[in-house]
């Protein structure tokens, strides 16, 4: 590789980042302006010319996805294999380390990873033993994934229970999932960085060691990083200060998820010799989307500013349509895509659908099932998420770990063996006076007079299948698999629609060891589902981070859904909304389509809604206004009528320009309210959409 090929097709700001090799480095790379493709070349470029060891470099990425292009990227430049690099997620990467260190923190290497349907098991369980409500586990789950991300343990939050806002019956839980986990020698996800940054902060010497093996670190979608995240990637590159990060505050939308968009503004202060790189040439879209989605998010004042442009033509309009209804909204969506199929320039896998709430969905699949339009959801039940693999997989964690009692509850009657629910009552409790995992209080019980005959009988065969699984443990990860299935008859119990997903499995874990492929299994996330050939994609705009799509429609551009109405008082919610729609935009390569509804039935009532206040900062010149009528034969709700005499002598109908004193003249595209209180929908060229009140308006028909 030479300097010259290394370079090739790259801007003058991507060439800026790839050469910088020392110091700390922030990319503030815009949507589509390559970032992804900086930090491959970079890679390439420390390790081919500037003969850094590859192994010494630290690269994370936010999602599996995104770490499998980063592969692919650097394999490709390179022309040789990332095979055992330290190149992957914030998880995967921490549970390499705590594989060889968590020893020093108290628990097993053999520890187990629970993923969010686990934890959840386990939380209900505490919530039933305090008398909780157990509808409350989602709830409470979020609460404590908030917690560790943000590196507060059970025994900080209950001396300060009143900076953090949480009550002692929450304080509780949290005590007793913590006790649990340890108990269980297992790991839940915000573990496997908080227990890394633990070590390092309780083992220097640990910290040293790793300090000295990554000798540069990269990290890519910086502005999804948590506090637990960044203060992993501080450590690491407190020694030789060479990292680079890079993201884009006006992408950070995972605030939910415990995300901080205040990582990326305070890299200056925390790396105070930082260089600067702003990519804003935009690769993906047209400059009229560009225009729309940068009208959006310049209003965010708590921002850094940038401007992201193109040098591809400045292509159609933004498209904005109005619709009497949801229903509407989807027949709209839909006879546009057989428009632009039948034209013969898109095919049906070009085409996304956003949303803001899954609850939008169903309407828009109704209308295109009706077309006879094929779709898929992305980020639907993954294949480790199915029932029967979460099954054989919870027989492994059990082999790996005998300690496992979430999973062990799971297969203890998968097939089933008549133990029953009395009988686990008596085994939990029996664990519990022992202090001990449901295995060995299982062990106990067989030695213990106290308990009947057909109890243990129950119990001994159960004993008796896992011992002989355990023992096994060290063979194939496939093989073992094919063990489970002949010992415990699981395929006869799933059935013959199912065999395949369980074959599937057996081919997906040969070549491994069981530990790596449990690890691999239990780090898969439903956000990396591919995408289906042939069809149209279906998602939350949360899910759309990351993908691209020559069109894009999204629907329920209205106040209460975008922004939604959880958001709208509270200025950082709604700056977080205005965020995720300009996502939502940024995903559009050629064509964008808005839509939105006058009434819609939502959380099963019917609701006026009003268009999105963000429509108001749309610059006209990159969009258009369409409404569109509902057909003859649909069923839907009524429009408004509005007496003459509550207008006024004029009559302010759709497509009727009218004059405003501040705001000049603008035309009508929709009436709408009660008697006393007629409001109107008006579109003006300086500052567009615009919602006003015909009694204090003073709008002039002309």
């Amino acid at each position: 590789m030479t300097k010259q090929s290394l370079l090739s097709g790259l801007n003058s700001q991507q060439k800026d980042a790839v050469l910088h090799t020392t110091g700390p480095l922030l990319v503030l790379a815009g949507a589509g302006s390559g970032k992804t493709r900086v930090l491959a070349h970079r890679f390439a470029n420390l390790s081919e010319l500037q003969k850094v060891q590859p192994a010494s470099i630290l690269t994370m990425a936010f999602t599996n996805k995104a770490a499998k292009e980063m592969k692919e990227q650097i394999e490709n430049l390179t022309g040789k294999s990332t095979k055992g690099l330290w190149i992957g997620t914030f998880p995967s990467l921490s549970t390499r380390i705590l594989r060889k260190e968590i020893n020093k923190l108290g628990y097993s290497n053999d520890f187990c990873i629970y993923d969010e349907e686990d934890s959840g098991h386990l939380v209900r369980s505490m919530l039933k033993e305090l008398k909780i409500h157990e509808a409350l586990y989602k709830g409470i789950l979020s609460k404590i994934s908030t917690l560790k991300a943000s590196l507060i343990t059970p025994e900080e939050l209950l001396a300060n229970e009143d900076s953090y806002g949480f009550d002692e019956k929450f304080a509780k839980v949290y005590v007793r999932y913590s006790d649990a986990l340890k108990q269980n020698n297992a790991l839940d996800f915000d573990d496997l960085t908080r227990l890394t940054v633990k070590l390092y902060e309780d083992h220097p010497k640990i910290l040293s060691k790793y300090q000295k093996e990554f000798e540069h670190i990269l990290v890519d979608e910086f502005q999804d990083t948590n506090p637990s995240q960044y203060r992993l990637a501080q450590l690491l590159a407190s020694k030789h200060n060479n990292i680079c990060v890079a993201g884009d505050d006006d992408q950070s939308i995972y605030k939910f998820k415990g995300s901080e968009i205040r990582n990326i503004h305070n890299f200056k202060n925390d790396f105070q010799k930082a260089t600067v790189i702003h990519l804003e040439q935009n690769y993906r879209s047209t400059q009229h989307i560009l225009n729309v989605a940068t009208g959006v998010i310049n209003v965010s004042k708590d921002r850094i500013p940038k401007k992201l442009w193109s040098d591809r033509i400045k292509g159609d309009k933004v498209c904005y349509c109005s619709t009497l209804n949801e229903k509407e909204e989807a027949r709209f969506i839909s006879q546009s895509i057989k428009e632009l199929y039948q034209k013969g320039k898109y095919t049906f896998k070009d085409i996304a659908i956003l949303y803001r709430v899954p609850q939008q969905s169903r309407v828009i699949e109704e209308s295109l099932k009706e077309n006879g339009q094929p779709y898929h959801m992305f980020g639907g039940i993954s294949f480790y998420k199915r029932k029967e693999i979460k099954d054989i997989i919870s027989y492994m964690k059990v082999v790996a770990n005998p300690d496992d009692t979430i999973s062990l509850k799971r297969i203890i009657n998968c097939p089933p063996r008549q133990i029953g629910a009395a009988t686990m009552t008596k085994i939990e409790n029996e664990a519990k006076k022992k202090e001990t995992s449901l295995f060995n209080a299982m062990k106990s019980i067989m030695k213990n007079n106290g308990f009947s005959a057909s109890i243990k009988d129950k119990m001994g065969k159960f004993i008796t299948l896992m011992n002989g699984l355990i023992k096994s443990r060290k063979m194939d990860a496939g093989e073992l698999i094919k063990a489970i299935y002949d010992k415990t008859g699981y395929l006869e119990y799933a059935g013959e629609d199912k065999n395949d997903n369980l074959m599937e499995l057996i081919n997906a874990a040969e070549g491994q060891d069981l530990r790596s492929f449990l690890d691999r299994s239990s780090l898969y996330r439903g956000l990396d589902t591919q995408q289906a050939e042939s069809s149209i994609t279906m998602m939350t705009l949360h899910s759309a981070k990351g993908l691209e799509f020559p069109v894009v429609f999204i629907a329920g551009i209205e106040d209460g859904l975008m922004p939604h109405f959880h958001a709208i008082k509270d200025k950082a919610e709604l700056d977080e909304e205005r965020r995720l729609f300009y996502v939502g935009i940024t995903r559009a390569q050629d064509m964008l389509m808005l839509s939105g509804a006058k009434r819609r039935q939502l959380y099963a009532s019917v609701q006026d809604q009003q268009p999105s206040r963000f429509l108001a900062d749309i610059p006209t010149e990159s969009y258009k206004v369409v409404e569109k009528r509902p057909r003859a034969d649909a069923i839907s709700a009524p429009r408004i009528k509005v007496p003459a005499s509550a207008m006024g002598s004029a009559t302010y109908a759709t497509g009727v320009r009218v004059k405003h004193p501040k705001w000049g003249i603008g035309v009508v595209r929709d009436t709408y309210g009660e008697t006393d209180d007629v409001k109107v929908m008006v579109n003006f060229p300086v500052v567009g959409i615009k919602k006003l009140s015909l009694k204090y308006a003073n709008l002039e028909k002309i």
